[in-house]
């Protein structure tokens, strides 16, 4: 096997630079608020221009911590002066106070560590009066009302930073983010992103980006040697399933919100080897940095100006969320934290390693997303069978989010962004709207149930409303089996005498969507009662590309209480060479492999 050199520490340094550089010319006469070009986020555009500053800081800062403060651009001045004019409450340009904008907090936890992380370069060089002004800036964070999710380390960094320096601080703040987070740990290094309903089902990048970043920092500021342990644990944990989810082409894996992040998906690698809590070898380290980084850059990720877009590769509109704005892709600073570790630091200096994808194949089951992973090492692609994690409260019906309720994601394949159509299982009815999955409950490893639901006023919205209504249907159940690259997929419809939507309805099942170019062969082979074939074409509905293209099977009629359905739903880099047979009876389904192997699923009872 050919291992390709990743980009060094010095190109990494430049691209940083380059960066950095780009987004000067967008910034305010102050350099307080950085305005890049695009759509407004829901906070509008003072909040987008607080956080163009403050995520290109944390890069900055990044940058400046690991070169010792050598500064050939004058970062240090050009972020310091910004920061003075920030805080300064009779400059027109100032910032957002928390009670202004709500965002600003986020912003705020990106400054005080940038803060922190540059302390003998930036913050020890400003006038006494910006130091307080920018303490009472902070100052309302203390104790105020957070979303209790990631949001709560914002709070606790900001307030440990402020510590350090003689700001306002809580130690009740320090401790409500401490327990809540033992709450959300799901086991084995997993975080749930909060608590949802009481059930643990948020599972997305922000257990990397969030949950393990802030905490593991945050006891850096603090001092607090004995809490690092527990995190530096859970971190080592996570990072050895997590290393296994990355794809043979850098990426990770396309799933979950605010995708337009990228990048930001090597923070908990860096921060592994910064405080030692990371089983992956220090070549390993520096392969998959590498490898993302070059994946997201030789996409497009970076305009002809310079400029980070709203998007994954390309830019693409549809993979914003209501909180994203022009600047929100600088969060990908994250990417960055490697810097933090020297140049003689082994990842920099030891022999690229093969990621896990690039060595064997493999199969394993995740249970605290409620995942099963399947990799193979003929064409780098890992696949996720998700029956475990839909980003919502199970009390709360909602209408589908591609980034979570969707059956499988992968690294190399991506969710369409429209209505339930790809990777699903689902029933339509008389005027062509599709039921929505979320949400879920996991009966057993792989096997999962939804009630079939229809926004009552026809309006699909992936960001849930608390007020939309919903027409209710049956009750579907959908088992998943795997070996390499092809996937069994089981559906069976229940009635549900309480449905307030009636049929007929007819069961139709999604294959993986895929783009032309992309080298990949996505096929879908009906088993028993899907005898309608078609391909859905899509145009800019998928973030890899303007037009791509969704295998479909419908059953021929109305869908049939307690009948089988079953087809196999493929993802490859060629075909599949020979497909598996079913023997279906009544409760059970075995799956029989070409190799001999057999799978039997028992479908729960309702």
């Amino acid at each position: 096997m050919i291992v390709l050199p990743a980009p060094s520490r010095a190109e990494w340094e430049r691209l940083a630079d380059s960066m950095l550089l780009a987004v000067r010319p967008w910034a305010t006469d102050t350099h307080a608020l950085i305005h890049l070009p695009g759509p407004m986020s829901a906070s509008g555009r003072w909040s987008d221009g607080l956080e163009g500053y403050a995520r290109t800081f944390l890069l900055a800062a990044f940058r400046l911590a690991g070169a010792s403060g050598d500064d050939p651009h004058r970062t240090a001045e050009w972020y310091a002066q910004g920061l003075a004019a920030g805080v300064d409450p009779a400059n027109p340009d100032r910032w957002p106070r928390f009670g202004e904008c709500g965002q600003a907090k986020v912003e705020a936890a990106s400054i005080a560590l940038g803060l922190h992380l540059t302390r003998p370069w930036l913050w020890d060089r400003l006038s006494s009066r910006t130091q307080q002004r920018l303490l009472d800036w902070l100052a309302p964070m203390v104790g105020d009302d957070m979303p209790q999710n990631n949001w709560l380390w914002f709070q606790a960094v900001t307030g440990a930073f402020a510590r350090s320096v003689g700001g306002a601080w809580s130690k009740d703040d320090f401790d409500h983010a401490i327990d809540s987070t033992d709450r959300w740990h799901a086991g084995e290094g997993w975080y749930s992103d909060g608590l949802s309903g009481g059930s643990h089902r948020n599972f997305d990048h922000y257990s990397g980006w969030a949950m393990h970043f802030y905490p593991l920092l945050f006891c850096d500021i603090t001092g607090d040697a004995e809490l690092a342990l527990r995190y530096r644990k859970r971190l080592r944990l996570w990072l050895s399933d997590y290393a296994r989810l990355i794809g043979g082409n850098g990426s990770p894996l396309i799933q979950g919100r605010s995708l337009t992040y990228r990048f930001a998906a090597l923070a908990p690698l860096w921060i592994g080897a910064r405080y030692d809590a990371t089983p992956l070898a220090p070549g390993l380290t520096r392969r998959i940095g590498g490898l993302m980084l070059d994946h997201f850059v030789n996409a497009g990720s970076i305009d002809s100006d310079g400029l980070l877009t709203l998007g994954w590769h390309r830019r693409f509109p549809a993979i914003r969320q209501v909180y994203s704005g022009p600047a929100s892709p600088y969060w990908a600073s994250k990417g960055f934290a490697g810097l933090l570790l020297p140049a003689d630091h082994e990842v920099w200096t030891a022999p690229e390693a093969p990621l896990p994808i690039e060595e064997e194949d493999f199969e394993f089951y995740l249970p605290a997303p409620g995942w099963t992973v399947s990799g193979t090492r003929s064409d780098g692609v890992v696949r996720v069978l998700n029956h475990g994690s839909d980003h919502i409260d199970p009390a709360e019906l909602a209408t589908d989010d591609p980034a979570y309720a969707r059956i499988a994601y992968s690294t190399h394949a991506a969710p369409e962004m429209t209505p339930p159509l790809d990777s699903s299982a689902t029933l339509v009815d008389t005027d062509g709207r599709a039921a929505h999955r979320r949400p879920l409950s996991t009966l057993e490893p792989g096997v999962s149930r939804s009630r079939a639901h229809w926004p009552a006023d026809e309006q699909w919205n992936p960001f849930h409303s608390p007020e939309t209504t919903y027409r209710l249907g049956p009750w579907i159940t959908v088992a998943s089996v795997i070996q390499g690259a092809t996937e069994v997929r089981i559906v069976r419809v229940d009635e549900a005498h309480e449905a307030t939507h009636p049929g007929p309805w007819r069961l139709r099942i999604g294959g993986w969507a895929t783009v032309p170019d992309s080298g990949l062969h996505s096929s879908l082979v009906g088993f028993a009662g899907l005898e309608v074939a078609e391909t859905v074409l899509g145009k800019d509905t998928n973030p890899l590309g303007p037009v791509s293209s969704v295998p479909v099977l419908w059953s021929a009629g109305p869908v049939e209480f307690g009948r089988i359905y079953a087809a196999a739903v493929h993802l490859g880099g060629s075909p599949p060479t020979a497909l598996p047979e079913l023997d279906i009876t009544a409760a059970v389904v075995a799956v029989r492999w070409p190799d001999g192997r057999v799978d039997r699923v028992a479908m729960p009872p309702v």
